[in-house]
C-alpha cells in the first residue's frame, strides 16, 4: 500500500514495524527522481501488499531531514530505504533505484 507520509510519528511506526516497509524520498523537480519514482511505482504495482510511503522533499523538508537523521543516511533524492524493526535493510539512490533492484532487496528481506 503506497501512501504519503505526513508526520514523524507515522514514519516511526512504519520504520519500527516488524514487517519490511519502503520509504521513498522524491524530488518533484528532478528528472532522475521522476525516473526512479516510475521504477518504484512499477515495483509496487507487482507488490500491492508492501507498505510504502513517499516523502516529497520540496513540500516535506522537515520530514525529509528527520528521515536522514533517524536512518543515519545522508540526504539524497531520489532515495529509497527498505526498513524493518527500526533499521535500514537496504537503500539506494538515483539511477540505482530500479524495479529489479527493489525486487532483489525485498526478496532478501523475506517475510
Amino acid at each position: 500500500m503506497h501512501r504519503a507520509a505526513t508526520t514523524e510519528a507515522d514514519l516511526e511506526q512504519l520504520i519500527a514495524g516488524s514487517d519490511p516497509a519502503w520509504v521513498f524520498k522524491h524530488s518533484n523537480t528532478c528528472p532522475i527522481s521522476s525516473a526512479a519514482f516510475d521504477e518504484f511505482q512499477s515495483y509496487l504495482d507487482t507488490r500491492p501488499d508492501d507498505q510504502a510511503v513517499v516523502v516529497v522533499v520540496q513540500t516535506q523538508r522537515p520530514l525529509s531531514n528527520w528521515i536522514a537523521t533517524r536512518l543515519k543516511h545522508t540526504h539524497q533524492s531520489p532515495q529509497v530505504f527498505l526498513v524493518r524493526s527500526g533499521t535500514v535493510l537496504w537503500s539506494a539512490s538515483h539511477w540505482s533505484i530500479t524495479a529489479a533492484a527493489l525486487i532483489t532487496a525485498r526478496q532478501a528481506a523475506g517475510k
